[in-house]
């Protein structure tokens, strides 16, 4: 360890902040920018984004930065379009010399930002999972997330994909990139190869595994042909696929070893196919959790290794470095939720990270929906050309009546700039509704936010009056230049007859521990609330998201001894409450199709291991003594439950801002109170901040 301790996070974190020497140049940190696929890549003045999303990252002190998937070839791409032919999903690559023109503009800015800060393509060909007609793969397996069935490639089709990877490193390194990450997990090209289930092939290519690693050990070891010795070149290899007979741990172990020999710089470990069944990222994971698995790998080669998922603050990297898991940390959405990250850690200024919270609600559900990603915690990530604000010339003395996510958002924003900003809250604490979501099992990280923005309230010197419910005289009377109302919301009481009743429980007094939960209870509403609420009654003892042991059981993963893609023939334990739940909706879709595209089928997953009755197509008659009485399909039905919880949406509580219009009070209404669709933070934080950011 040679690391210059000159910042307090250099002694606080002194491996994190150690260079790596890998011969011919060195990295400043231990820490990385994992991939991560923006949309930028594809929008019209995506090279212009690109550079300023990156060089903000690079400005942030981050020793590397792997930029989103670019396939080597229109094939290995996506390129659904709609009716009028504008693009549905990416269609990036890098294979001509304009496109390798206009990557220069993001490696040029990233070294201008900080020389000493090094950025690498990932070469991403998707394989089976391209959204393109033209898919290929190396046997004709259709993947069951996949929208086409691939074309099985031949000799020819082989050498054209080798090829097309090793041009695609040259036209990189042309670009001004210091390296390349080329993937060979997650269910992509090259992992459809390793594995028996996709690659059915009974020639040179499949086969044995020897045959099946073939096509990985060749790319590795032409790109490094191709682009010489002084040039970074990373694989990114499955070393957990999370797949029933996926790899083995003798084949993964065989498999580092040959990349390494073919020319790999570095080995970035990954765990689970898209397609697999145990969650990686999700904010119900553990931190850390799959990082004694980059440790075995570390075991095998000479070369650094890399490890990921859920490593979200610079304590956990520390850890993890400490303890030898890997020679260096990726950290892909904690980079989205703030640039300076590893900037912060070093200057001591760990209270000041906007942290991630694994919620990939702007991020990874945007990517998968074809929409730009962003971040609900910082609506500025992939918007840096767009959203940006500096000190105000008008200094505003300004009143936020609302100390939840949009009123923090609003009043970080407001102060940072320079005005004059008072946070009115009738709570105790600031938080509003991420005080009820850190209470459910898995929800733990919105402590996080909630720390951030208590940090910034002192920061920016923000006046705070908690416990303080002020009307629209006193503003008046106080003189502020303007007020924001972020009163949030009212839970609906939907129209039921006996909606009074005794075993009637609202969702806040719920999640609260305020009222007692029978043993038999009917959930009314399966948004995202009624999904949390049923999770927390439904669950028994300890979080798992804060124990990988937990998590483990509980997903069917055994990490000991790694049987084939870490799965295979374990069965998940699931510790559950004695209780039994109907969990109901009106809609006759299936119960939980509305939320999150990426987290919302582990939510039901693991309610149904629990024994959750999942109902819908309900109409709600009556509630009474003898429990909810609903019709079904027009047919009348009686569950005889000792409570109902009610998770039927919300009401905008606006009476204040009301007030203020009639008094002529120049005032905003945001988040909740603008729009009481189920709890949406992420459209509440990036309204507040668009607000404050023009105020």
């Amino acid at each position: 360890m040679n690391a210059k301790i000159d910042l307090p996070g250099h002694a606080q974190y002194p491996h994190l902040f150690s260079p790596l020497d890998l011969g011919h140049t060195q990295l400043r940190n231990r820490c990385i920018m994992g991939s991560m696929h923006t949309g930028l890549e594809e929008l019209p003045d995506g090279f212009e984004r690109m550079a300023a999303f990156y060089a903000e990252r690079a400005a942030g002190d981050v020793g590397m930065i792997i930029t989103g998937g670019i396939s080597p070839n229109e094939e290995g791409g996506m390129a659904i379009t709609d009716e009028q032919g504008n693009p549905l999903a990416s269609a990036s690559k890098l294979n001509t010399q304009e496109e390798a023109a206009g990557h220069r503009m993001v490696t040029d800015a990233v070294h201008e930002a900080a020389p000493d800060c090094k950025i690498c393509l990932q070469i991403l060909h998707m394989g089976a999972l391209a959204y393109n007609e033209g898919a290929v793969a190396p046997s004709p397996v259709r993947s069951r997330i996949g929208a086409f069935s691939p074309a099985e490639l031949d000799e020819e089709g082989i050498e054209k994909q080798i090829a097309d990877h090793a041009y695609c490193a040259t036209l990189a390194k042309q670009s001004g990139y210091d390296g390349v990450e080329i993937i060979g997990s997650a269910g992509y090209l090259l992992s459809t190869f390793l594995v028996e289930k996709t690659n059915q092939r009974t020639d040179q290519w499949g086969g044995s595994y020897e045959n099946r690693m073939r096509f990985s050990v060749e790319v590795i070891r032409r790109v490094r042909e191709a682009v010489g010795k002084d040039f970074i070149v990373i694989f990114r290899i499955a070393a957990m696929d999370m797949l029933e007979g996926g790899m083995s741990w003798e084949e993964i172990a065989l498999l580092a070893k040959a990349v390494e020999q073919a020319g790999a710089s570095m080995i970035s470990t990954h765990f689970v196919w898209h397609e697999a069944q145990v969650p990686t990222i999700a904010t119900m994971v553990p931190r850390r959790a799959f990082t004694g698995v980059t440790k075995r790998v570390r075991g095998e080669v000479s070369v650094p290794v890399i490890t990921s998922n859920r490593i979200n603050m610079p304590d956990v990297a520390e850890a993890v470095l400490a303890d030898g898991d890997a020679d260096l940390v990726s950290m892909a959405r904690p980079m989205l939720a703030d640039a300076e990250l590893v900037k912060k850690a070093a200057e001591g200024r760990t209270e000041e990270i906007n942290t991630c919270i694994a919620c990939n609600q702007a991020c990874l559900d945007h990517a998968f929906a074809g929409k730009t990603t962003s971040c609900l915690v910082n609506p500025r990530a992939c918007h840096e050309t767009v959203l940006n604000w500096g000190p105000t010339e008008q200094p505003k003395n300004i009143a936020v009546v609302g100390a939840g996510p949009a009123g923090l958002a609003y009043a970080t924003v407001a102060a940072e700039r320079g005005h004059a900003v008072t946070l009115y809250d009738a709570a105790d604490e600031i938080g509003g509704q991420f005080n009820l979501a850190k209470q459910v099992p898995g929800k733990e990280e919105f402590h996080e936010t909630i720390r951030y923005y208590r940090a910034m309230m002192t920061k920016y010197q923000v006046t705070m009056c908690l416990g303080q419910r002020v009307d629209a005289q006193a503003l008046v009377d106080a003189g502020f230049d303007h007020v924001v109302v972020a009163t949030g919301i009212s839970p609906r009481a939907p129209d039921i007859s006996g909606i009074d009743h005794d075993k009637v429980v609202g969702y806040i007094d719920a999640i609260r521990g305020n009222k007692p939960i029978g043993e038999k209870v009917a959930v009314i509403g399966a948004g995202g609330i009624g999904f949390d609420v049923t999770e927390l009654i439904t669950h028994q003892g300890k979080s798992s998201a804060l124990d990988i042991e937990l998590f483990a059981k509980e997903w069917g993963v055994d990490f000991d001894n790694h049987p084939r893609g870490g799965v295979t023939g374990v069965e998940p334990v699931v510790n559950k409450a004695d209780r039994e739940v109907w969990l109901m909706q009106r809609k006759d879709t299936p119960v939980g199709r509305g939320l999150g595209k990426t987290t919302g089928w582990t939510k039901r997953i693991l309610l149904n291991r629990r024994g959750v009755n999942m109902v819908n197509a309900v109409e709600y008659v009556r509630i009474d003594d003898s429990g909810l009485h609903v019709l079904i399909g027009g047919q009348p039905k009686t569950f005889e439950v000792d409570t109902v919880i009610i998770c039927a949406g919300q009401v905008p509580e606006r009476g204040l801002y009301d007030d203020l219009m009639i008094k002529g009070v120049s005032a905003d209404l945001i988040g909740g109170a603008f729009e009481a669709v189920e709890l949406d933070a992420k459209t509440a934080i990036n309204q507040a901040t668009h607000l404050a950011a023009a105020v």
